[in-house]
């Protein structure tokens, strides 16, 4: 028989799978859906569906309509492939400032963020790193070279940008310690600070904030004052964030309430 803090993680846990699987089906359904329709597709009751869209609505992350709900961000990421061809030049000079920062024989994680792909191509030429990615781009880009350590985290890749996720993900870069979380944000502004496109990379992100000695958001100027469906509810534990052009001052402002470094690659 489970304990009641047990059972309280279990019910969290499964709310989380419940919201993950909301979000899901609404980005396959173009971005709204009606409740009835979500909760014939998940196999639950209405009042379960209502329960979970009003947790997903109080974190602005969803609005509820009469009869259906949408998400407020309503556009998908586009896939990695495409990402890695827009905003070259910006991409390259930010790459080349976090790269900087780390040294030979560095532990770090890495996501599968577009910008922190073009990092791993900055790292080229660095040797004996640990990295522990979800991307198999990154893994692809660092492994079998320069005597480098490179952990693959498991678990399904998902076809649009061959990242990994789920329970496996998760216990590898929660058992790894290392000094850099190198994590990519899909917005960032005044209001919410930084922000992610699902929750499965919000999770992750989290773990690997919890796991790092220093972690740092990179991103172009185009994510800057914009949102995106999940709040990354760790701001406060970020210490540098990399950018191409100075932010606008609600965000430098967001910056210095949670003791945010800020290192313009111009």
């Amino acid at each position: 028989m489970s304990t009641p803090s047990e059972q309280q993680s279990m019910n969290h846990r499964t709310t989380n799978q419940r919201e993950e699987e909301i979000l899901r089906e609404l980005y396959r359904t173009g971005g709204s859906c009606r409740v009835s329709v979500l909760a014939n597709a998940l196999g639950v009751t209405l009042e379960t569906i209502r329960r979970n869209v009003r947790t997903l609505e109080e974190r602005n992350i969803v609005r509820k309509v009469h009869g259906g709900v949408h998400l407020v961000e309503d556009v998908q990421e586009p896939t990695l492939k495409s990402r890695l061809d827009t905003k070259v030049d910006a991409k390259e000079k930010l790459a080349a400032k976090v790269a900087d920062i780390i040294s030979d024989g560095d532990s770090l994680f890495l996501d599968i963020g577009s910008t922190t792909a073009y990092v791993a191509k900055a790292l080229r030429d660095h040797s004996d790193l640990f990295v522990v990615t979800n991307s198999v781009f990154v893994a692809q880009t660092l492994a079998s070279r320069n005597n480098n350590r490179v952990f693959m985290a498991g678990g399904e890749l998902r076809a649009h940008d061959g990242g990994a996720f789920g329970a496996e993900a998760q216990d590898l870069v929660r058992r790894l310690n290392v000094r850099f979380a190198i994590l990519s944000a899909g917005a960032v502004n005044g209001e919410n600070g930084f922000m992610l496109h699902d929750l499965q990379e919000a999770n992750l992100a989290r773990l690997a904030i919890d796991s790092a000695q220093v972690r740092v958001i990179v991103t172009d100027s185009e994510k800057l004052g914009k949102r995106a469906p999940v709040t990354l509810e760790k701001a406060n534990k970020i210490d540098l964030l990399f950018t191409d052009q100075t932010p606008e001052q609600s965000i430098q402002d967001m910056l210095n309430r949670n003791d945010i470094e800020l290192v313009v690659a111009d």
